[in-house]
């Protein structure tokens, strides 16, 4: 058995561990449902912090346990464009005075698409001469890439051309476009969260009304899931993530999606009519049909209103990328509905995090 299987295994025992309070049924378990991850290859972003030692010039990580460094001249775990771009830039940036001066960070951001930003960070602001030797720097690697450079310094973005990626996702055949914005929130292993959509998509194509979604990004579940009910409001606090869903909406020929930036917090005090916002003025909650609520909140979890929002409706599907907290909100969430699917979809492979999913019904 290879050290995958190991550790997944011992994922999906610690997802059912923290489940089983919740989703016995008589003397057996609710199946659950294990999506495994190719084992390299498979992350679409990578960081690296850049070391200078005399002349030479390399990507470190640190060990997370001795916090000691090491030097990365490949990264299996990440896409193989972002290994191929990596070497190349960073053979580059080493013999050019302007582009390696205080120069700590270089972030990268795929796509399957083919596309990646490079965004570099550094310790000193960006002057004429930057830009000038960026520029040269990405007219010859896009001879081989299709690629795009971003500096970033103190309160300083420059962007030589664009600042994100395009991709495409192909849910049950169906092929859907996303912009993914450098700097924010995107799923990092695409053939996970594929599948990831897909299990909910088919766990709720039955199901008729409206769609509530929080914690949107940039419309990640929102795009795919619009063609499985009959209107969606999403909801989201980052503006840049705001902005990437109105477009991706867009890019979609959507016309039964609704973005609202709005934490979940506001979006509960609206619905239970404790706060007026202008952002709402155009979009009368009472009218829609809410059947079902999705929800994909930070690791820790949802606060007791929306816990209690959210219980108001028939289905619920909540995924989490911390277990533990998870479990913590089934405590209140069973109390009124029960889980009918659970899954692990294992988005992170040789990492102890976790992301798996619940869908419940009102009893």
């Amino acid at each position: 058995m290879s050290e995958y299987t190991l550790q997944l295994a011992e994922k999906e025992s610690r997802v059912r561990d923290l489940l089983s309070p919740f989703i016995n049924k008589g003397e057996s378990l609710l199946p659950l449902d294990v999506f495994a991850s190719v084992e390299q290859h498979y992350r679409q972003r990578a960081e690296f912090r850049i070391w200078h030692e005399g002349v030479d010039l390399y990507h470190i990580m640190f060990n997370q346990e001795t916090k000691q460094q090491y030097r990365v001249d490949s990264f299996p775990v990440a896409s193989l464009l972002i290994n191929q771009v990596m070497t190349d830039v960073i053979n580059k940036v080493k013999i050019n005075p302007v582009l390696r001066k205080k120069l700590f960070q270089i972030d990268y951001l795929s796509a399957t698409t083919n596309q990646i930003v490079v965004s570099m960070l550094y310790h000193t602001q960006l002057g004429p001469a930057w830009e000038i030797a960026i520029q040269a720097l990405q007219k010859e690697l896009s001879e081989q890439y299709d690629i795009h450079f971003i500096g970033r310094a103190k309160k300083q973005k420059l962007v030589v051309s664009q600042d994100f990626v395009t991709e495409r996702l192909a849910i049950h055949n169906k092929v859907y476009t996303f912009k993914h914005i450098e700097n924010s929130f995107t799923q990092p292993n695409a053939q996970v969260n594929c599948r990831m959509i897909e299990w909910v998509a088919t766990h709720t194509q039955d199901i008729s009304g409206d769609l509530l979604e929080l914690y949107c990004g940039a419309g990640n579940f929102t795009i795919p899931l619009s063609d499985y009910f009959d209107r969606v409001v999403a909801t989201e606090i980052s503006k840049t993530s705001v902005n990437a869903a109105q477009f991706n909406i867009a890019a979609n020929h959507l016309d039964n999606c609704t973005i609202l930036r709005m934490s979940s917090e506001e979006f509960v005090q609206a619905k239970n009519k404790e706060r007026e916002f202008r952002r709402l003025a155009a979009v009368n909650l009472d009218e829609y049909n809410f059947s079902t609520v999705l929800v994909d909140p930070p690791r820790a979890g949802l606060d007791d209103d929306t816990i209690a929002m959210i219980s108001r409706y028939d289905n619920i599907i909540y995924i989490s990328c911390n277990p533990e907290t998870l479990a913590d909100n089934l405590a209140t969430l069973t109390l009124t509905h029960e889980i009918v699917r659970s899954a692990l979809f294992d988005q992170f492979p040789f990492t102890h995090h976790i992301e798996s999913g619940v869908i419940l019904k009102k009893r």
